[in-house]
Formats: C-alpha cells, sequence, structure tokens
C-alpha cells in the first residue's frame, strides 16, 4: 500500500512544530500590507505579531488564495516522492484556495493515474480546520487508511464547531458581517459578537453579549452545550487568537476545569483571517452534535 501524505494551508493556524511532528504538508496563502507582499518566494517577512500591530495602526491587509501554480508544484513534489496525498482545504465559502487546489488535483490526475489525490472542502478554518487535520494526522497514526480517514471526515464534518468572538467591530464591518450603525453603536457599548461556521462554511453571527469576559465565557457555554456524545472525540483544546495571548489561555483554562482536558494546540490566528477578523479575535474549536 502506497505511503500517503495529508497536507492542508497556512489558514488552518496549525503551529509550525506540528506540521513537523506530523510531517503536515502547507500550501501558503498571501497577503499584501501597506504595499508589500508576504509569503515564500517574496523577500519581505513579517512576524504575526508585526502583522497585527500593524492592523493596530490602521493599516488594511489583503489576501490571496493559493493558486493553481503553487497547488500544481506542491502536490507534483509530493507525488514525485511516491506519496498520494490527502489535502484539507479551508472552506471554499471564503476563499478559492479550494478550488485552486481541485484543479491542480484535476491536472495531476492525469500525470499520474495510478496515485490517489484527493482534496477536500473542510467547510472551516483556522483552528478548526486545524483540529480536522490533527483528527486525521492521529488516525494515520493509528494505522488507517488514506480511504477510512476520508470516509471518517465525510461522516464527521458537519460535528467540526468553531465560535469565535473579536474586539472591535470595525474589522467585521469592513468585511461586510455587520453594517456600520451596528459597528459604531456596538463598539461604544461594549458589545462583543459572537460569531459560528454554519453548514456551508460561511462566518456568521449568532449571539452578542457585553464585555470580553462575558464573550470568552460564552464560547466555553457553546462547547458544554453543543458537546453531547462527542465528550470522548474532544480530547484537545483548540484555540486560535489575534494577537490576545492572555486571553486565549484564559478560555484554554476555563476548558480545562469544565471538561478535564489537557491537550492544548494554541496558535496566532494567521494573516488570511486575520485580516477580516481582527486584533484580538479568538476561536475556539471543538466537536459538537450540530454546528
Amino acid at each position: 500500500m502506497r505511503d500517503f501524505i495529508i497536507t492542508t494551508e497556512t489558514a488552518a493556524d496549525l503551529p509550525k512544530e506540528f506540521c513537523e511532528e506530523n510531517k503536515i504538508g502547507t500550501l501558503s496563502l498571501y497577503y499584501t500590507m501597506d504595499g508589500v507582499t508576504y509569503g515564500p518566494g517574496y523577500d519581505a517577512v513579517q512576524t504575526v505579531e508585526d502583522f497585527y500591530a500593524g492592523m493596530r495602526e490602521g493599516s488594511m491587509p489583503k489576501t490571496m488564495q493559493v493558486n493553481p501554480e503553487q497547488a500544481y508544484s506542491r502536490f507534483k513534489n509530493w507525488l514525485e516522492q511516491g506519496k498520494d496525498i490527502l489535502h484539507i482545504a479551508l472552506t471554499s465559502a471564503v476563499s478559492g484556495s479550494y478550488n485552486s487546489a481541485r484543479l491542480a488535483a484535476e491536472e495531476l490526475r492525469e500525470e499520474y493515474p495510478d496515485h490517489k489525490i484527493i482534496v477536500l472542502d473542510s467547510l472551516i478554518g483556522t483552528i478548526c480546520e486545524g483540529m480536522l487535520v490533527d483528527k486525521a494526522a492521529q488516525m494515520k497514526k493509528a494505522g488507517k487508511t488514506i480511504d477510512e480517514i476520508v470516509a471518517w471526515i465525510k461522516e464527521n464534518l458537519m460535528h467540526f464547531c468553531l465560535y469565535a468572538t473579536v474586539d472591535d467591530l470595525k474589522h467585521l464591518y469592513r468585511g461586510g458581517r455587520v453594517s456600520k450603525t451596528a459597528s459604531i453603536l456596538g463598539s461604544a457599548i461594549g458589545i462583543k459578537p459572537i460569531l459560528h461556521l454554519d453548514e456551508t462554511g460561511n462566518l456568521v453571527p449568532c449571539n452578542k453579549v457585553r464585555g470580553r469576559k462575558q464573550s470568552l465565557n460564552t464560547l466555553v457555554d457553546y462547547m458544554e452545550k453543543l458537546m453531547g456524545s462527542f465528550k470522548e472525540q474532544n480530547d484537545t483544546i483548540y484555540i486560535s487568537h489575534g494577537d490576545c495571548l492572555e486571553d486565549a489561555q484564559y478560555v484554554a483554562n476555563e476548558v480545562s476545569k469544565r471538561f478535564g482536558i489537557k491537550r492544548c494546540i494554541m496558535n496566532f490566528i494567521g494573516p488570511t483571517i486575520g485580516a477580516h477578523a481582527g486584533p484580538g479575535a479568538l476561536a475556539l474549536a471543538f466537536m459538537g452534535e450540530k454546528k
């Protein structure tokens, strides 16, 4: 049986060490800020802390999807190593990266007809996409085949939940998620929206609370409410954040206290999602009865 590699994009917001340890392949999404383009192949380098500092100072980054040429090149390299490919892509509702990977896979299947190249639209993003990659990696380590992992993902995809909050509504206004009036009024009186990824892979508002601490607690409340029969599947805390580590650690501690979960995968929300969510955004991912 041919070996296979699990791949995803940088938008899954998994720590670099995790990807190296689990041999996860990644495709990069690019972005521009203040007229400078960042990503592999470009000279400019920016830390994620500097990215958020720039946003706090008023910079407005623009993001770019994985292009088909990059996907083709990366996939071809893994195929030449003799591997099949399972690619888990960022939700197609917010990015064209899935389509780029799909087009590259279609072309390469003609060149490598004996290989499996499977591209899945995750319908999720940031650390929730990362959670799906982690589950797939654990199954691979346990000896599951690529087909068994794909079947499990398709059966369980609607049980991958992501709930998030943002600290400043102006970034959601820029992205068309809230009106200008709601943005100004909500910011003035301390309203914090709760958002989630729905069944179509779109990030939509589902609640609003007053105050930052209440918004953080509400994320954990949703996990408690929706977890149901998936308690055993929730053996890891998955959190991503927009340069607000203290708040992320607070949520992780709350999850650990309520549910006894010890393992934690935490990372920054990268520029792809961070450009729209802004500094102070925080996302909690888990498996639940419904989204």
